[in-house]
């Protein structure tokens, strides 16, 4: 759940890649990565800009929806990160 924003969040640069997002983010995995990538892209958050290059080059940019999201997604994100460690003791509390 804390990693639905990262890609949003991290598409601050203009033009980036997957695999760019990917080392950004860190601990996800590519298929989730690229489940949220569809999403934010269904939703109009972003564009995704296929070259046809072997192998195929994908380019990811926000859309005026997306930056316009970008302040918000920072303030969840640096919450977030500030409850991070009252967050895991509660999921390690919720497991036993």
């Amino acid at each position: 759940m804390l990693y639905s924003n990262l890609p949003l969040y991290n598409l601050g640069a203009p033009v980036m890649r997957f695999n760019e997002i990917d080392k950004a983010i860190g601990d996800i995995s590519q298929k989730m990565l690229a489940k949220t990538l569809k999403t934010l892209e269904a939703d109009g958050f972003i564009t995704r800009k296929v070259y046809p290059t072997v192998p195929p080059k994908v380019e990811y940019t926000l859309t005026e929806l997306g930056l316009d999201l970008v302040p918000y997604s920072e303030n969840i994100s640096v919450w977030a990160f500030n409850n991070l460690e009252t967050i895991l003791n509660n999921r390690k509390e919720f497991e036993k």
